[in-house]
């Protein structure tokens, strides 16, 4: 059994997908989200650019569920152009977002994995390992969170499983507000976020003192990797 996984950005894409995969295995999921998922799970509404929101947002559910057994952070924004061309205030949401906001709900959400020898698993990008230009405040914040989980694997080592989740470029509403020259072409191979999301249950379902360290996913002509 999985138990109580806390997913943040459980209401689309990725963390949609895994919130469903997480039922269907047992578990509990209970999601952060900005927008009201339209699954039936219990859920707080957070801005996690906020990290009094963020930290609120873990503590209810956790208070609410009697504890969590896992965190998958799959939350994400992205605000693509040239750094002269993107305003301050959208590039550093998406660092907010998907890099502070990941530290601030597996900070929130430690005392809680502590206790129960839970599982994290925080989602990057194959753009977290290869830069691309126009894409300065998404890789900013993807190198940001591989470099965080790393250390939190080593830190948390023996008390706290710890998985980095690297997945390229998935069929979700992700790239819908993009201008047309910022989304996948007509051509494009993409990943189902189902498939991905198996893979985070994989990861969560490991025994005890085995852990999955880093998953790298994506579709066999993905061109951000290698």
């Amino acid at each position: 059994m999985l138990g109580n996984i806390l997913i943040t950005g459980g209401a689309s894409g990725l963390g949609r997908a895994t919130a469903e995969a997480v039922a269907k295995a047992g578990g509990r999921p209970l999601v952060i989200d900005v927008n009201a998922p339209d699954l039936e799970v219990e859920h707080v509404l957070a801005d996690l650019s906020d990290r009094a929101q963020a930290e609120r947002a873990v503590a209810e559910l956790a208070e609410r569920a009697g504890g969590l057994d896992g965190v998958v952070t799959a939350a994400g924004i992205d605000a693509c152009g040239r750094l002269a061309d993107v305003s301050a205030d959208r590039w550093e949401r998406v660092v907010q977002v998907n890099l502070f906001g990941t530290v601030s709900v597996v900070r929130a959400a430690l005392p809680y994995l502590t206790a129960s020898r839970g599982r994290v698993v925080t989602c990057a990008s194959t753009l977290g390992l290869r830069a691309l230009s126009d894409a300065t405040a998404y890789c900013a914040s993807k190198f940001g969170v591989v470099g965080f989980t790393r250390a939190l694997a080593a830190e948390l080592a023996g008390r706290v499983g710890v998985t980095l989740l690297i997945p390229g470029g998935m069929d979700t509403h992700f790239f819908d507000d993009r201008d047309e020259q910022y989304r996948p072409g007509p051509d494009a191979r993409l990943n189902r976020p189902e498939d991905v999301a198996a893979t985070v249950v994989f990861a969560l379902g490991q025994p005890a003192g085995c852990e999955i360290r880093e998953l790298l996913v994506c579709s066999s002509t993905e061109t951000s990797w290698p």
